[in-house]
């Protein structure tokens, strides 16, 4: 069994629904750490669901800032993590674990 800490996703966010990713064939994962910046002097809000399950629904994200959330979320093969947000300035880090 191999288990690789990594980035699962690093980009802009959409203004409309996206599969950011998908857990890979034959691959559990932990989600451990999301990261959701906004480079704007606007505020934003910002959707994001691990396997449609909401985890957060149009989320206001200030100006300028960062938001870290820690949790312990585990997927299974072919399951993915989509979201969006009011503004390509808006962007996501999310880090976990795959294990294989």
């Amino acid at each position: 069994m191999a288990t690789t800490s990594k980035v699962l996703v690093r980009a802009a966010a959409a203004t409309s629904t996206a599969t950011l990713y998908t857990v890979p064939a034959s691959t559990t994962t932990v989600v451990t750490n999301i990261v959701v910046t906004n480079s704007a002097a606007t505020a934003a809000t910002f959707t994001l669901t691990l396997n449609s399950v909401d985890i957060f629904t149009t989320s206001a994200i200030a100006a300028n800032s960062t938001a870290m959330f820690d949790l312990k979320q585990v997927m299974a093969t072919t399951q993915i993590i989509a979201g969006f947000a009011s503004a390509v300035t808006v962007k996501f880090h999310i880090s976990g674990v795959e294990i294989s």
